[in-house]
């Protein structure tokens, strides 16, 4: 089916990584991370838990508070440093599902925004777990609470599916969390003061489609040839995610990593498209945007800055993750 996220799969690789099961990276022994101890201050602990976005957000709640000024520039500070600006320019999006020399295709004119330079890791969605992010109903749309039954770990805990005992594995600390649906990585942006990026920013991002004369559009993050030592996908070689910091070689201009390989990313948007006949896929369920490629895409054309996908919403698979969106203002009108 066109719409599967491809992946191709070995033995050998598997067993050289220590992955228990077709795709899904497990160490040899699983070793929880460390319990933390939550500061019992409401400030001190948003500040622990690193919701930077939520305190600029909602500053005016700690206004008595002597510290609130010193924080709120340590938080925007914190944000410059994790954030990197994407200028404002376009994304050509096809239509189509083979998206073949001369489909259709829809543009859109993208604002400024930041984004996360890293995809979200285990040790930062720990930090949601363990503030109770799956409890705190204000954080999920109202028709989503049935199925927060649903999100659980291989111990019956709330957290990413591939965790136990609510706790990821420590060596996969800085790896990206993956075994998350859109509607958990809608949460924690919510949590953390943030949100997804739009389908067209993300490819924005990823293109550089700034609007010049020059009409630039990148294939790939680093330019327009493949490079397997600038990513991590099947050809790559590396059979399981890596850390988020790595293949900073193959960055894009403003110094955002991954953003082809390692994981698929979920965006904020539903993805629509229509097949070679021109009708609407429809799917039994809602989908979702993913883009990017992983560790795992075994065709490169599905690896570039272009290639559009979706999966349905409700999947928590090995190979998706996500990373954070902020809208200019937030942290403009915050200093």
């Amino acid at each position: 089916m066109p719409l599967q996220i491809f992946s191709r799969r070995s033995t050998a690789r598997r067993k050289a990584s220590g992955t228990s099961s077709p795709g899904v990276h497990v160490p040899d022994t699983f070793e929880p991370s460390d319990p933390v101890q939550l500061e019992s201050d409401p400030l001190s602990q948003c500040v622990q838990l690193e919701r930077y976005g939520h305190i600029l957000a909602n500053s005016e709640c700690w206004n008595g508070d002597p510290r609130i000024e010193e924080i709120c520039r340590s938080a925007s500070d914190r944000i410059d440093e994790a954030f990197a600006i994407v200028p404002e320019g376009f994304a050509s999006l096809p239509q189509t599902i083979a998206d073949l020399p001369g489909s259709p295709e829809v543009t859109v004119t993208t604002e400024p925004f930041l984004l996360s330079r890293y995809a979200v890791t285990n040790g930062q969605f720990q930090k949601f777990v363990d503030a109770g992010g799956y409890e705190q109903l204000d954080l999920w749309a109202e028709d989503i609470w049935p199925h927060l039954i649903d999100f659980k770990d291989q111990t019956g805990r709330s957290g990413p599916r591939n965790w136990r005992g609510g706790r990821y594995s420590r060596r996969l600390a800085d790896h990206p969390v993956v075994g998350v649906c859109v509607y958990e990585a809608e949460a924690f942006a919510r949590w953390a003061g943030f949100r997804l990026p739009t389908e067209a920013e993300w490819q924005m991002a990823a293109t550089w489609r700034i609007r010049s004369a020059a009409n630039v559009l990148r294939r790939y993050p680093w330019g327009d040839a493949l490079d397997t030592k600038r990513c991590n996908v099947w050809a790559s070689g590396v059979g399981a995610t890596v850390p988020v910091t790595e293949y900073e070689n193959g960055a894009s201009p403003n110094q955002t990593v991954q953003l082809v390989g390692n994981v698929w990313e979920w965006t904020a948007c539903d993805f629509e498209a229509v097949d070679e006949e021109g009708c609407t896929v429809v799917g039994d369920m809602r989908m979702s945007a993913v883009r990017g490629g992983a560790f795992d895409t075994y065709f490169i054309s599905q690896a570039t800055s272009v290639f559009r996908t979706g999966v349905v919403c409700l999947a928590r698979t090995h190979n998706i993750g996500f990373r954070c969106a902020l809208n200019v203002g937030s942290v403009e009108n915050a200093n």
